[in-house]
């Protein structure tokens, strides 16, 4: 539902807030921006997530100052922006950007329960590279007790979304000025091995599949 805090005011014609939407842009990415009150002043994080349905999944060291203060149940704000295309207008005043953005509003809370906290992580990996978490050793007893995993309901948020082209004055249609737009798209590069791996071993599925 829209509420004070989500309504786009800038624009609304560009707010969307209907789910489909929201988690689209969600899973086509896996880095967020957390902004919250850290001692009287504020702060933002980039961090790596995951989500299952309406939940966001955040981890880190036990010891991190974003986790322990997300954890006493502050308001936090995350956002997730993709940009898609350079907007170059004839004007400098109307240069422009077209992406996709997602800001949610919310209290995180600690995943305590062990095999909710494994099933959290996995969600975290496979959100990166799906299916990479049956390929590797699942983490230990002690890497588990180092580590907390934070939880975030999606129960208020927006999605913001420009996909046009230049908008120019109309006296400007006549300058000698080159305008459009430069599509910016997301590419991976080719696999690196580790300079320790052991002779044999392949590129696994989950790799080939994002390359491919």
């Amino acid at each position: 539902m829209k509420t004070d805090k989500t309504k786009v005011k800038r624009i609304p014609k560009r707010g969307f807030y209907d789910k489909e939407t929201i988690y689209r842009i969600l899973d086509n990415d896996f880095v967020c921006q957390i902004g919250f009150v850290y001692n009287n002043y504020p702060v933002v994080i980039p961090t790596i997530y995951g989500r299952k349905d309406d939940t966001l999944y955040f981890h880190g060291a036990s010891v991190s100052r974003m986790l322990q203060t997300m954890e006493k149940g502050v308001q936090i704000s995350l956002n997730v922006t993709k940009t898609n295309g350079l907007v170059l207008a004839r004007s400098a005043f109307h240069h422009s950007l077209n992406y996709e953005s997602v800001t949610i509003f919310g209290n995180a809370t600690l995943v305590e329960n062990e095999k909710d906290k494994i099933e959290a992580l996995r969600i975290i990996t496979d959100q990166i590279i799906p299916d990479r978490w049956g390929e590797v050793r699942l983490p230990n007893k002690k890497e588990l007790n180092i580590t907390k995993v934070l939880q975030l309901k999606i129960t208020e948020a927006s999605a913001k979304i420009r996909d046009e082209g230049v908008g120019d004055d109309k006296e400007d249609y006549n300058l000698d000025i080159w305008a459009g737009i430069i599509p910016i798209e997301k590419k991976y590069g080719t696999a690196i091995n580790d300079n320790k791996l052991r002779e044999g071993i392949q590129i696994p599925e989950s790799v080939k599949k994002l390359l491919s």
